[in-house]
């Protein structure tokens, strides 16, 4: 499993109601909602972003709430993968339970840069800037949380298993 995109760039502690604001979590709609994400710290993000981008942020990614708001509406408007230095523990979990790609990396987080160009390979742990012809190496996920995100989320991970 790869992916490859642009990188958006952000820096610490970026919490779930920078991620989707909770004023808009009265809307059930999930592609209604997905259009809000990240609008309080970049406002052109949903114009901007495309279906395989990176969001690329420091420490403490996810903080806040533990609802999975944050990376459903991240998942939704295309996001491959998000590289931090570290994620909030529950951001984490909830990540791989709807089956976004999530990696901690310090040196990418160093290394690239906002429009960046990045690849991902998921079984190998390899991150690419190719922006700037730069590597850099994340611990890959056990194969068991590889195929929930390969299965698109826990949920559909054990319908495919029959449980």
């Amino acid at each position: 499993m790869n992916a490859k995109g642009k990188a958006f760039k952000y820096g610490d502690n970026v919490d779930t109601d920078v991620i989707i604001p909770a004023r808009y979590l009265n809307i059930a709609d999930v592609k209604e909602l997905s259009s809000h994400a990240m609008e309080d710290i970049d406002t052109e993000f949903v114009k901007k972003v495309q279906p395989g981008d990176v969001v690329v942020a420091a420490r403490n990614f996810g903080c806040g709430s533990s609802r999975e708001h944050a990376p459903l509406v991240l998942k939704e408007n295309g996001v491959s993968c998000v590289i931090a230095s570290s994620f909030a523990r529950i951001f984490y979990r909830n990540a791989i339970n709807i089956g976004l790609p999530i990696l901690e990396c310090e040196a990418a987080v160093n290394g690239i840069a906002a429009g960046d160009t990045v690849s991902i390979d998921f079984d190998s742990g390899v991150i690419t800037n190719e922006t700037k012809n730069e590597t850099y190496q994340a611990l890959a996920f056990p194969p068991f949380i590889q195929s929930i995100i390969k299965a698109g989320g826990l949920l559909a991970s054990l319908k495919e298993r029959g449980v």
